[in-house]
C-alpha cells in the first residue's frame, strides 16, 4: 500500500504578527488506474488504502459486476514501479465493460458518475428495490451516527483533509468506515468492502457521509441496495428527486440532535410532525 500520509513545510502565520516554519501532515492523493483483462478503462484520483475495494465499489457503480462472483482476480500490475495500477480479472460469462465507458481521460477525485451516459440511465439503473426494505430507525440512532463515523477517521484526524463514508447497521453500530480525498471514493470502497464480503443488497443498513449529499453518492448507494443515506451537510436537488424516485431514506444536516429527513420520512421511528 502507497503513503497515506506526507510531510511538507509550511511558513505558519499567527496572531499578532508571529510566524514560523513547521512540518504539515498532508492526506496523500494519487492516480489509480483501473483495468479490465489488461485494458486500461479509467483513471481515478484518489488516496492509497483499500484500493481493492475502491476498484470492486467503482465497478459495481458503474453496473459491470453485481457481487463478489463477478470479479475472479484483482492484482496490481507487476510493470509499474508504484502499485498505482489495478488489473481486473472478471469471471467466466460477465461481460467486460462497454467500449463506450473507457473514459482516457484522469478522474478527479470530485467526480463521481462519469461513466455514465445520461442522468436517465442512473434512474432505471436499479439492480435492488429499495423502496420495499421495511427497516425503521430511530432518531437518537441516526443522531449518534456523525460521533460514529468521526470516530473512525483516523487519517482526517492527522491532516483535516479527506472525506468519509461509514456502512451502520440499523441500531447504529459499524460495520466498514472508509476515507479518501474524493467522497464518491470512500463511498465506493465501503460499497466494494461489501461487496468483496458478500453482502449486498445491502438491506437494512445505513450510509453515513461527512459531507454533502449528492446526487452521485445517492446513486451509488441506490446501487448497492442501501435504503437509508444520512449526510451532515445538505443534499442536492437532484440528490433528493433520486431518492424519492428510488423509495430511498434521504437525511441532511444531521448534526446533535437536528436533522431534516427529505424523503423516506416513514423508515424514521418518531411521532407524527406538527
Amino acid at each position: 500500500m502507497g503513503r497515506i500520509t506526507v510531510r511538507k513545510p509550511v511558513l505558519r502565520l499567527g496572531a499578532g504578527g508571529t510566524a514560523g516554519r513547521r512540518p504539515d501532515t498532508l492526506a496523500v492523493e494519487e492516480p489509480l488506474e483501473i483495468r479490465v483483462a489488461g485494458k486500461p478503462l479509467t483513471i481515478t484520483m484518489r488516496t492509497p488504502g483499500h484500493d481493492f475495494d475502491l476498484v470492486a465499489g467503482f465497478l459495481a457503480a458503474e453496473g459491470v459486476i453485481r457481487g463478489a462472483a463477478d470479479l475472479a482476480a484483482m492484482r496490481y500490475c507487476a510493470d509499474t514501479r508504484e502499485q498505482n495500477t489495478l488489473d481486473v480479472v472478471l469471471a467466466p460469462g460477465v461481460a467486460p465493460p462497454d467500449d463506450a465507458m473507457t473514459r482516457a481521460f484522469t478522474t478527479t477525485s470530485a467526480c463521481g458518475v462519469c461513466g455514465k451516459s445520461s442522468i436517465e440511465a442512473l434512474r432505471t439503473d436499479r439492480p435492488y428495490e429499495v423502496s420495499a426494505d421495511p427497516v425503521r430507525i430511530t432518531p437518537e440512532v441516526l443522531a449518534a451516527l456523525p460521533d460514529r463515523l468521526r470516530a473512525g477517521q483516523r487519517v482526517f484526524d492527522r491532516t483535516g483533509g479527506l472525506h468519509a463514508a461509514g456502512l451502520f447497521d440499523a441500531g447504529g453500530e459499524p460495520l466498514a468506515v472508509r476515507e479518501d480525498v474524493g467522497r464518491h471514493n470512500a463511498v465506493d470502497k465501503v460499497v466494494g468492502w461489501a461487496l468483496r464480503q458478500g453482502l449486498p443488497p445491502l438491506a437494512g443498513k445505513i450510509l453515513m457521509v461527512s459531507g454533502r449529499a449528492s446526487f452521485e453518492l445517492t446513486q451509488k448507494a441506490m446501487t448497492a441496495g442501501i435504503p437509508v443515506l444520512a449526510a451532515v451537510s445538505a443534499p442536492s436537488s437532484l440528490a433528493v428527486e433520486l431518492a424519492e424516485d428510488a423509495g430511498m431514506t434521504l437525511v441532511g444536516f444531521l448534526r446533535g440532535d437536528t436533522m431534516n429527513v427529505y424523503t423516506g420520512a416513514e423508515r424514521i421511528r418518531v411521532p407524527h410532525p406538527r
